[in-house]
């Protein structure tokens, strides 16, 4: 039989096979490095227990709904980013590119990271970091890093070597497909992750020391709430853990089949990423009150979140803890398996978009992109400059980057393109769970405030004081060139012909599983009328 889709001389475009594994994909995409060291230091510094209440309203005002505005952009345009913004109208391609560009720079450093966790997975069997928090510190920024400044090449052998087998696990995965590759690994990875962490946290809260660290982190400042820098902390931690915003959920929900049920989905991943960040901040915070009441030499504020957690603070917390070797390789793992699908999902971004534009199969593409992608990595990464060009990079793409082009597709789609009441439309025609006009008031009106806010805030921050300390001259290069390069290539890739996909104006037709279509309202052309039956005695 040939489909609609080979008519038109279109690849057909690979699907979940079923919505589970989508559901796994998502929340492997979503429960990333940031839920374990970022959301228990965000919700320390802006009132303990008493930031659940932000948190919780941002998760219900601002991530579901740019979730849902996600999956319904992706899953009734049936495109990555750049053909779905394309199909809308051509004027807003350059939207769904910029998203593809900052997730390319996000998933260049982002894979040293896990390259890093692999390392210490093997250092915790000796605890070659030492016994103190001084001694792990050093380790970790001279010993390990090599830590410089400025610009260089000057590599780190050992980290270069892990960093090679990162992207080639990344890659292999790719290659093997949405469903046998991305959901395959999904399927292992999450439900591993989940029950090895919970493990760590169990063992967490048998440590002396753990009661007072939870009430470090649980006890209440209810005078917080009054502050608007502690709600904006709150979104931007949703925003930034959901992994909504720059094309990995619009990707991944353009591979669901026509009658997947997309809010309920949205549901299960929404409640399922912030119920591993509490748990995330149960286990972080027991382990550090058994930290901070040893001899290893870190008081609360020496510890803050991030790396520093990961490569400092944990493995001086190693050193002390009975069974230390083997709980380190535990939490190692844990960061690995976190990292690794957040990865996945943040390439195949860059590689579906490009599939879409230049055409080929999956290996091509995959081949073609990601190895470029690596090879900047490599360059870049495993230096003893690595650290630093990190930072810089990870600053300006997501406070800038991912907050910016958020906004602009917000802004374009809901008042330029007027694309709102369609787009819920279409998220009601499929989902057991409505959406209304509560909906459209947080996509229009208080996301796009928040996200302005932020923007605004953060740009007059930067300017008036150098971000860390770093020179100008390398600020001027990761940081504000990175992202006039990024908006410079959106405009030049859109400018491009499109040779992987013909239908560029409006919604698709059919291009998947012509049986598992349904009509749904606003798409340009009707569902074919069924043939006629005819009696036995006229076959």
């Amino acid at each position: 039989m040939t489909t609609p889709a080979a008519k038109a001389g279109t690849r057909p475009r690979e699907t979940f096979s079923r919505r589970s594994v989508f559901v796994f994909a998502a929340i492997g995409s979503a429960v990333g490095l940031g839920n374990i060291w970022r959301f228990p230091f965000v919700a320390y510094d802006n009132g303990g227990g008493a930031f659940l209440i932000p948190y919780l309203v941002a998760l219900l005002t601002a991530g579901l709904p740019l979730l849902f505005f996600d999956y319904a952009i992706g899953h009734r345009f049936r495109g990555s980013a750049p053909l779905s913004f394309r199909r809308m109208n051509r004027f807003a391609e350059p939207i769904g590119w910029i998203q593809v560009l900052v997730a390319f720079v996000i998933a260049v450093y982002y894979a040293v990271i896990i390259g890093w966790a692999a390392c210490y997975a093997w250092f915790s069997l000796d605890q070659r970091w030492g016994q103190t928090y001084e001694e792990s510190a050093t380790f970790f920024l001279e010993d390990f890093l090599k830590m410089g400044s400025g610009f260089g090449v000057d590599f780190v052998p050992m980290i270069a070597i892990v960093l090679v087998a990162v992207w080639v696990i990344t890659l292999g995965v790719l290659l093997a497909g949405v469903q046998k590759g991305i959901g395959g690994t999904a399927l292992v990875f999450v439900p591993l992750l989940v029950v090895l962490f919970a493990a760590l946290v169990i063992r967490s809260l048998f440590l002396d020391g753990a009661m007072e660290g939870l009430n470090k982190f649980f006890t209440p400042n209810w005078a917080v709430l009054t502050e608007p820098s502690v709600w904006i902390a709150a979104y931007g931690q949703i925003f930034f853990s959901l992994s909504v915003g720059f094309g990995i959920m619009l990707t991944y929900s353009s591979y669901l089949k026509r009658k997947t049920n997309l809010t309920s989905s949205g549901l299960v991943v929404g409640f399922s990423n912030s119920a591993f960040e509490v748990l995330a901040g149960i286990g972080v915070f027991a382990t550090l009150g058994f930290l901070v009441s040893t001899s290893a030499g870190a008081g609360w504020d020496d510890v803050g979140g991030g790396p520093g957690l990961a490569f400092i603070a944990f493995p001086a917390l190693i050193s002390q803890m009975p069974g230390g070797p083997i709980w380190g390789v535990v939490f190692f793992i844990c960061l690995i398996l976190a990292g690794l699908t957040s990865l996945i999902s943040i390439v195949e971004v860059v590689i579906s978009s490009f599939q879409d534009k230049i055409g080929g199969s999956r290996t091509v593409a995959t081949l073609a992109i990601g190895v470029p992608m690596a090879v900047i990595s490599l360059v870049l990464m495993p230096t003893e400059q690595g650290l630093q060009n990190l930072d810089i990079m990870d600053k300006f793409s997501n406070n800038l980057g991912i907050v910016g082009i958020a906004l602009i597709a917000l802004c374009s789609v809901m008042f330029v393109l007027r694309l709102g009441p369609q787009l819920r439309d279409h998220l009601n025609s499929v989902s057991s769970w409505k959406v209304g006009t509560f909906w459209l008031f947080c996509l229009a009106v208080l996301t796009p405030i928040v996200l302005a806010y932020a923007l605004i805030t953060t740009i007059i921050e930067l300017i008036n004081e150098p971000y860390e300390g770093y020179d100008a001259a390398v600020l001027g290069v990761w940081g504000w060139g990175m992202l006039a390069t990024v908006l410079v290539l959106s405009v030049i890739l859109s400018a491009l012909p499109w040779r992987g996909s013909r239908q560029l104006d409006g919604p698709p037709s059919v291009d998947d599983d012509p049986s598992d279509y349904t009509y749904e309202e606003g798409l340009t052309r009707p569902a074919a009328t069924p043939a006629p039956t005819r009696s036995p005695k006229e076959a």
